[in-house]
């Protein structure tokens, strides 16, 4: 088979396209986001949001509401909640989010074991990109516009926010607003990549691009170009992947971005370990003559 075929073979099927399109939408939508995740140090509260949706999902799937409107519902809950202990109480920050996301999730696990036996929920958990209806399609593409432009429109601010929240406040910005803001779009994203990995793996595509731009620039402009760009392309790469290998899409996407991370870790110019290593025993041997 000819690379032309390798390339153009898949798109041939809808369900293909429908799951290229989903995918790279939330790629690119969460790869901006995390960005500021990852710079902020907010990686629990991402995989807090992306486990504690699970309920809202259920319940919407029993009601016959669109899963998109429970799982933002449960995913606005669960980051007020987190506020709530965390300035009411002693707890802190982290125990919160592990207290909240625990028992929400635990509360979605009980909802699906009390669901009748004839729907499968599993999709939920562990995505189901290959089943994308046009419906499914369009309401990611509609809330990923949406989240993706407020972040562009607010990336300023934002910016100033998780460098120095104390300066954003002296000229006039409020910082508990902006992390509100951030916060929100963080539960809004959750539901855009829930249909391409489900509730497990998004905290993947949450975290995982952001790490990788990280480690190959010092400026936080380049990464919001490179950070969504890798998710983007191992969204493709683990999509046509698991398409030829005959494998979980979802989980094919994340391990794609998995290694792309580690080779980056690796092997980055600047702070990749074998780099690293490198100049550092260059100093070493510079200091011995």
């Amino acid at each position: 088979m000819n690379p032309v075929d390798l390339l153009l073979g898949p798109l041939t099927y809808d369900f293909m396209q429908n799951a290229l399109a989903v995918t790279v939408t939330a790629a690119i939508v969460c790869g901006v986001l995390s960005c500021w995740l990852v710079l902020i140090g907010w990686s629990l509260m991402g995989d807090a949001v992306s486990h504690a949706v699970l309920p809202g999902v259920v319940l919407a799937y029993v009601v016959g509401a669109p899963f998109a409107l429970g799982a933002l519902v449960f995913g606005l809950l669960a980051v007020t909640l987190i506020g709530v202990v965390r300035d009411t109480s002693r707890v802190k920050e982290d125990a919160a989010i592990g207290v909240v996301f625990t028992t929400l999730f635990a509360l979605g696990l009980v909802l699906i074991s009390v669901t009748p036996s004839q729907t499968d929920l599993s999709h939920i958990l562990f995505g189901n990109l290959l089943g994308v209806s046009l419906a499914d399609l369009v309401q990611v593409l509609v809330l990923g516009v949406i989240t993706f432009g407020i972040l562009v429109l607010k990336r300023r601010d934002l910016t100033l926010y998780a460098f120095d929240p104390t300066h954003a406040h002296a000229i006039g910005l409020s910082p508990r607003r902006l992390g509100a803001l951030l916060l929100g779009l963080l539960a809004l994203t959750v539901v855009v990549a829930l249909q391409a990995v489900g509730v497990i793996l998004v905290v993947a595509l949450l975290i995982i691009p952001g790490a990788t731009a990280y480690l190959l620039t010092d400026r936080f402009a380049r990464m919001l170009w490179i950070s969504p760009l890798v998710a983007a392309a191992a969204a493709v790469t683990g999509i046509y992947l698991s398409y030829y290998l005959d494998t979980s899409s979802g989980g094919m996407v994340v391990l794609t971005m998995g290694a792309v991370f580690a080779v980056v870790y690796l092997f980055s110019p600047r702070h990749g370990l074998v780099a690293s290593r490198v100049a550092r025993a260059r100093r070493r041997r510079l200091a011995l003559r």
